[in-house]
């Protein structure tokens, strides 16, 4: 199956023509390697760069430059265990830096990734623009952590970076011992020849510097030792012991704090302040209108931060500050006033069509055989982010540099944001990144680092921590847009679907983010709207999704899973509705749908079989849905008792490529569900008068610990290339949980979050 050739053209092109004239520069440009960087690895001591992401100490040590953020999926175990696999040494032998500031570190599946291709599609089309897409996205050298492309972005270049320090130090052993390189090998950190003479990485490091490695072998999958295995993670200890360093751990000398007051009402803007009423408050240093730092890159709005010596200091004189904010039109905002938009422009606009099969027209035409006619609508909302640890960022600025402690997925531009706010150019920048409390996609945002710098630019080389209270992170996100959806299918008298129709509406994520981050003019589709819709595997004859954009004047952000989110939950769940409409059961129903994807077949079995039978007084409820290049099927064992949703069990089949680590799988597996659990039963942000309503958790509750269900996680064997895990268990949730609530009650539910 593949979208109509005029409508992915359209959407293809209309998308790249955002880049101009760089992509048709950069498409005619070879590709360029990411093995070697222009600035130098940050070694201590006596440690030996052997390429851009490895280095050697005399000890043995093996520096392996971290690119990537790490916010609980796991990245700082997984990520090194590929260079520790391609250099034979253990996983104990390698340290992490934090990589330089180069291009070579950029995140090139992530933006190959949005490309909006149906996953069937693999014509010439498909091969040269996403041929094109990775050159573009090499050269940008985006440093990003997001859409779970941390693994299937390092896959080859982390590999091909162990690989090819491994073949460098055996080159320098074989010319210490005059012998050829065909009778070397390696183990364990040491060279080893074939009369068993042995030398270790440490004492040939200085000599491998300057040795050629030749062709670059990577490793067979049979011959992998650690790719494959489950293996502790690398950062639990410090998590255990509470040495880990997160945002809200640094503690630069002399650091004073900051607490934030920022309009409540959606783009409101500061009118006046009144300075004097607060400065003489207990510790108070002094008061900042930070709005004209964040002029193009900021979700949260205008605001002020009182300075002190003290956080509590700062948050009780920030709460006592009068502040008066301008907010005009901007108050009459309201979450009815947005559903009731999309649905005039569902009723008025035809939307753009992102993948069309088949031919719609002559089904809507009442073709001899459609016996039954069956629509729907869904609707999702708003969603924050809710990371355990707030918003904060610490920065100062002393001597023409900016230091800065952020815990952001996105070093690039924060080290952009910063520069431009105080004035210096980007090599002023002195970027650490620390550990996220929780990212989700929140922290792709700068806004909090366009603050904190202003902040520091008033304190006189002070450095200054800035943190959001959990009223200010809640009412002061970028939200996962709310969504409006609806469905039309056409059955058979035999329950066959000869036409499905699915026409959506919503804000644009990426309209918004490439604004406020590269200065890129919104326009255009944006996959992300419609993604885990037009991109199912199920084959239906006649198929047609479409997609209205409706400007948001809420600040939209990419939430863990973005559109699959709650497109999964749409589609999964008027896929249920089929099934009953067609007299079938929904996992046959299902697979009668898979002919031609074994792979998704696979896995909807897998899970099935392992459920079992639901025990007495539950029910079952299934869903399969695959994102970020990951298939998933879950079963949901829920009961409902009176108005209560409880789910029990949870069993998830994944199919995700080679598993390089399947002890962080099942964890982010877990995580996922849970996380995705918490959205369908509690989670949305709903908008009265401008303001969101939301603000702590009493009011935007998450699962708690003894709502937890038991997760089960199956792992697909797999040759293929490894695939994204941090968010494809998120979204088939809610969709297995409503379709076992039907079961149960005889209700369908069709918004989110589910209640009876």
């Amino acid at each position: 199956m593949q979208p109509s050739k005029s409508s992915r053209r359209r959407f293809i092109f209309g998308g790249v023509a955002a880049l101009g004239a760089l992509v048709v520069g950069w498409g005619a440009l070879p590709p360029r390697q990411r093995l070697h960087a222009s600035h130098p690895m940050l070694l201590g001591g006596a440690s030996i760069a052997l390429n851009g992401w490895v280095a050697v100490a005399p000890d043995g040590t093996v520096s392996v430059a971290m690119a990537r953020s790490e916010m609980g999926q796991g990245v700082h175990t997984a990520l090194p265990m590929l260079v520790a696999e391609e250099m034979d040494v253990p996983l104990s032998a390698v340290r992490l830096v934090q990589a330089p500031a180069d291009k070579i570190y950029g995140n090139i599946a992530m933006l190959k990734d949005g490309l909006p291709f149906h996953p069937d599609d693999n014509g010439n089309l498909k091969a040269v623009v996403s041929w094109t897409v990775g050159k573009v996205a090499r050269e940008l050298g985006l440093v990003i952590t997001g859409g779970s492309s941390s693994v299937k972005d390092a896959w080859q270049p982390m590999r091909e970076a162990g690989a090819a320090a491994r073949a460098m130090l055996v080159a320098a052993a074989a010319k210490q011992w005059n012998a050829r390189v065909e009778d070397c090998r390696t183990e364990d950190g040491s060279v080893i020849h074939a009369d068993c003479r042995r030398l270790a990485y440490g004492a040939l490091a200085i000599a491998a510097a300057t040795a050629s490695p030749g062709e670059i072998r990577l490793k067979s999958p049979k011959d992998f030792k650690l790719i494959g295995r489950a293996q502790p993670r690398r950062d639990t200890p410090s998590k255990v012991n509470g040495t880990a360093v997160f945002g809200l751990d640094v503690r630069p000398e002399g650091m004073v704090y900051a607490a934030v007051r920022m309009s409540p009402v959606i783009g409101g803007t500061v009118a006046s302040i009144d300075k004097d009423a607060v400065l003489k408050m207990p510790g108070v240093m002094r008061v900042v209108d930070f709005s004209s730092a964040l002029a193009a890159r900021t979700g949260a709005g205008a605001g002020v931060a009182v300075v002190a010596k003290t956080w509590w200091q700062a948050k009780q004189a920030a709460l006592a500050l009068p502040v008066q904010w301008s907010t005009d039109e901007r108050a009459k905002l309201s979450s009815a006033a947005i559903y009731a938009e999309f649905a005039a422009k569902l009723d008025a606009e035809s939307g753009h069509a992102y993948y069309k099969e088949g031919d719609m027209d002559a089904v809507e035409g009442k073709v001899a055989g459609v016996a039954k006619t069956l629509t729907a609508e869904y609707r999702a909302p708003y969603l924050a982010h809710a990371a355990m640890e707030p918003i904060n960022c610490t920065a100062q600025v002393k001597d023409g540099y900016v230091y800065l402690w952020a815990p952001t997925q996105s070093p690039g531009f924060a080290v952009e944001t910063a520069a431009k706010v105080a004035g210096v150019p980007a090599d002023k920048v002195v970027l650490a990144v620390t550990l996220l409390g929780g990212g989700f996609g929140r922290r792709l945002d700068v806004d909090m680092v366009a603050q904190v710098v202003a902040l520091a630019k008033e304190t006189r080389g002070l450095p200054v921590q800035m943190i959001w209270a959990r009223e200010d992170d809640t009412t002061h996100d970028v939200y996962r847009p709310a969504a409006l959806a609806r469905f039309s299918a056409s059955l058979d008298a035999a329950g066959n679907v000869l036409g499905y129709d699915n026409k959506s509406a919503s804000g644009s994520v990426s309209h918004q983010f490439f604004k406020r981050n590269l200065g890129l003019p919104p326009g255009g589709p944006d996959k992300t709207t419609v993604e885990g819709e037009f991109d199912m595997q199920y084959e239906f004859a006649n198929q047609r999704i479409r997609h209205v954009i409706v400007d948001s004047p809420v600040p939209l952000g990419y939430w863990r899973s973005v559109g699959h989110s709650h497109n999964a939950f749409f589609k999964e769940s008027f896929i249920d509705e089929l099934a009953h409409a067609a007299g079938k059961d929904g996992v046959a129903f299902r697979r009668g749908l898979l002919k031609r994807h074994p792979r998704h077949l696979a896995v909807l079995d897998a899970a099935v079989a392992r459920a079992g039978v639901a025990p007495a007084g539950r029910a079952h409820g299934v869903a399969l849905h695959q994102s970020f290049g990951t298939i998933v099927a879950q079963v949901a064992e829920v009961s409902v008792e009176g108005s209560e949703i409880r789910v029990h069990r949870v069993v998830c089949a994944v199919d995700c490529g080679i598993a390089v680590n399947p002890n962080i799988i099942a964890q982010q597996v877990e995580s996922a569900v849970v996380f995705g659990l918490s959205a369908a039963l509690f989670g949305a942000v709903t908008i009265k008068d401008g303001k969101v309503e939301q603000t702590n958790f009493h009011d935007y509750p998450v699962v708690r610990m003894n709502q937890a269900p038991e997760v089960e996680t199956i792992i697909m064997p797999s040759a293929e290339h490894p695939e994204g895990m941090g968010e494809p268990a998120t979204p088939p949730i809610a969709p297995a949980v409503a379709n076992a609530v039907f079961k149960l009650t005889g209700k369908r539910l069709r918004s989110l979050p589910l209640t009876l």
